[in-house]
């Protein structure tokens, strides 16, 4: 995988006219980047609209590589580029809990760099304005506590100081339940801003500020991000099941088709929901959208489902992580023909969202597993399957062929405030770990299963329960 993605990216800038947006980007197998966003690989958590978890940008490679942390009292779940270079990060506070927006520069190493600028956010549920996108004026767009879409600016004044402001806001509390909170965002094609919450409405801002919502069956909610592609799909996962919209004519959400999954009998340790633990990954060989995939939350072994977007038709569904834990917090990674998926299973939050309900059993060791399947139209198979104990969103990068992670060392599988972690480079292709360097730290920079941000100039920043790690 990693020889043939650098081929394909190869080749797909070779029949690229020059010039063109293919040949600067390297979009290779991904989708075609969606215009409201900002610049692909950086603009998402899980790096495009389709959820990919895979970047046409470079990592810093393996090796040993220069660390250092932004200490920012704060988890940092969120980390977004800009097209000026410079880093949006959505945070929560250690104090309070405050959802607190924070402009840095990566190319200045922490904690010398810092924060540049930061302004606070109503407060939501645990889960209520984690996800957030930046768009294509570099704004971030988030749902905040008081249910208003607002988009966050980042401007330097006369005097060179750099300030946070609400460049544009919308209110949805008429559309949204008071209690209820917005979990997924993301937008469509059209310009259409979707929005789902944890109880289970799913709805459209359109460009002219219309809101129009769909009410998902009593009982399933909604406790991870949404995704959307180019065809006008929009991807959102309950704890049910698995659907996917679209606007219709009158600009209002439709539901395209519904796939129930098993879901368990029970929240699984490691997990932060009762029910798939994945953002729906939009991928494919030929347009990057063809397939849609999450993770179900199956007893024993659990199983990568794949259907076709669109229709809804079911491709396969594979036991995967059979070396490992049983169960996945984390989108899974879509790229080409390839899914992978990593274990979360007994990984120990912290805490976990209001109303998300026992863990069955209560704890568990962690530890880990990631496992590769494959797709075409004759179905799928597993590729390989690792020992490796991921404790971040894996992501890979198209243009090193390098799959890249944090995982979590100790004396065992069980966990513990002593464990450290180590940033780790694998080889897409085996499943063979190429690199692990030790980083600083240990329970302080657990990154807690958050995503990286794979940034320009190959560098890798990795939110931690404290703040950001800077690596490369």
């Amino acid at each position: 995988m990693r020889s043939a993605l650098i081929l394909l990216t190869a080749c797909v800038l070779a029949l690229s006219p020059a010039g063109s947006a293919d040949a600067e980007e390297g979009v290779g197998p991904l989708a075609t980047p969606n215009p409201y966003l900002g610049p692909l690989g950086t603009s998402t958590m899980h790096g495009d609209a389709g959820s990919s978890d895979a970047t046409p940008l470079a990592g810093p490679g393996p090796g040993r590589q220069s660390v250092s942390a932004y200490p920012l009292a704060s988890a940092c779940p969120t980390l977004l580029q800009g097209a000026d270079g410079l880093v949006v990060a959505l945070c929560t506070a250690i104090a309070g809990q405050t959802p607190t927006v924070r402009l840095l520069d990566p190319a200045v190493p922490g904690p010398v760099g810092g924060s540049l600028a930061s302004v606070t956010l109503a407060k939501g549920s645990l889960l209520g304005g984690v996800y957030a996108y930046l768009d294509n004026a570099d704004r971030l767009v988030v749902v905040d506590g008081d249910r208003a879409l607002v988009r966050v600016a980042h401007i330097r004044d006369a005097d060179g100081r750099w300030r946070l402001s609400i460049d544009g806001s919308v209110d949805l509390s008429a559309a949204i339940p008071l209690g209820d909170n917005v979990t997924g965002l993301v937008p469509d094609w059209s310009g259409n801003v979707w929005f789902a919450t944890g109880g289970g409405v799913v709805g459209l801002v359109t460009p002219s500020g219309a809101i129009a919502t769909h009410t998902l069956p009593a009982g399933e909610q909604v406790a991870n991000s949404i995704s959307s592609a180019p065809s006008g799909g929009v991807a959102v996962a309950t704890t049910h099941a698995l659907y996917e919209f679209h606007a219709d004519g009158a600009g209002r959400p439709e539901q395209l088709w519904r796939a129930a999954y098993d879901r368990g009998s029970a929240r699984k340790p490691g997990q932060l929901s009762w029910g798939t633990g994945s953002t729906p990954t939009y991928f494919g060989p030929v347009t990057g959208a063809e397939y849609l995939t999450i993770v179900d939350n199956a007893d024993d072994v659990v199983r990568v489902l794949i259907f076709r977007s669109g229709t809804g038709e079911s491709v396969c569904a594979l036991p995967v992580l059979t070396k490992g834990g049983a169960g996945s917090e984390n989108s899974p990674i879509g790229i080409g023909g390839s899914v992978f998926v990593a274990s979360t299973y007994g990984y120990p939050y912290p805490a976990v969202p209001e109303g998300a309900g026992p863990a069955i059993p209560a704890a568990a060791p962690f530890a880990g597993g990631m496992t590769r399947v494959d797709v075409d139209d004759t179905g799928c198979h597993t590729v390989w399957e690792s020992s490796v104990r991921s404790a971040a969103v894996p992501h890979v990068s198209t243009a090193d062929g390098n799959l890249y992670t944090v995982t979590r060392i100790g004396a065992s599988t069980t966990t513990s405030p002593l464990d450290g972690f180590t940033f780790t480079v694998i080889d897409p292709d085996t499943g063979a770990v190429i690199s692990d360097v030790a980083l600083p730290g240990t329970i302080v920079d657990d990154p807690l299963q958050t995503s990286a941000l794979i940034a320009t100039g190959g560098l890798v920043l990795q939110g931690t329960i404290t703040g950001i790690l800077r690596i490369g």
